[in-house]
């Protein structure tokens, strides 16, 4: 009798750890709703990107430029890609990758061409913020004064604040003669209104990567992402948050008098 029992209570563990085992097997297997993620280029929006100016003002005079303001970006795998639990294990393992919901990367819905077509109004939308709230800064009028950017195979809004600062320091420098930048390689990333509000983003650990790797020594950042833009910060890469348009200025200014600097 208690030796039937034991042999019962054996096989129903036995047949517990195989559906157990198929149904891990079954999710290994299974395509994840997410995407890896690792650094991408990075385009200097003072300069030129694939021969073409990346910004090109008219209805008003332009001056030289030293130094760079680098926009930054992350690669991702496409929207269709099929990532399982062994993709998002390996990342898990790398310093230069990231597993991110898909959707915090890409639109949600439709078809990869329509998510393309999305990521590309993202972009233009936010080269439109950008312009309207550097040109209100600057005091000049969007009805005289005409905006061309183009940086090409980018998408998303991320590169908003960049492109701002960018305008600025075309057409005005600091104001006083000089370059926003001091001839130093400022990169940073996040979203833009037209307002001048900056806006959260995602990656900012890979894109910090990535401007560290092409040479910046200071990263602006959302103040919103001062914990992961801590958490793993490159050597040789100083953090400085920002809110709006006028904090980045602000702290560039600072930065070039040697003046206190916000901090994460």
């Amino acid at each position: 009798m208690r030796r039937s029992s034991v042999s019962r209570r054996t096989v129903t563990l036995a047949v517990c750890g195989a559906v157990t085992a198929g149904l891990l097997a079954v999710a290994a297997l299974a395509p994840l709703p997410i995407s890896i993620v690792e650094p991408g280029l990075t385009a200097n929006v003072l300069g030129a990107d694939q021969g073409t100016q990346v910004i090109t003002v008219s209805g008003t005079p332009v001056r030289r430029t030293s130094g760079q303001l680098r926009m930054v970006t992350i690669q991702a795998t496409s929207p269709d890609a099929s990532v399982h639990v062994t993709d998002v294990l390996k990342a898990w393992f790398k310093k230069d990758q990231a597993a991110m919901p898909r959707d915090s990367v890409y639109p949600t819905g439709g078809s990869v061409k329509e998510i393309e077509k999305a990521n590309r109004k993202e972009m233009t939308d936010s080269q439109d913020a950008a312009t309207t709230a550097a040109l209100k800064h600057l005091g000049l009028s969007p009805s005289k004064v005409k905006v061309d950017l183009q940086l090409a195979d980018v998408g998303g809004p991320s590169a908003g604040l960049l492109f701002a600062l960018g305008i600025i320091d075309k057409i005005n420098g600091d104001g006083h003669g000089g370059d926003l930048t001091g001839g130093r390689t400022i990169a940073g990333t996040g979203t833009i209104d037209a307002s001048g509000k900056v806006g959260a983003v995602g990656g900012v650990p890979l894109k910090e990567q990535a401007a560290r790797r092409d040479g910046a020594t200071v990263f602006l950042v959302p103040r919103g992402e001062c914990s992961d833009a801590k958490a793993e910060l490159p050597d040789g890469l100083r953090l400085v948050p920002v809110n709006d348009l006028d904090d980045a200025l602000a702290a560039l200014a600072a930065l070039d008098k040697g003046g206190k600097l916000p901090t994460c």
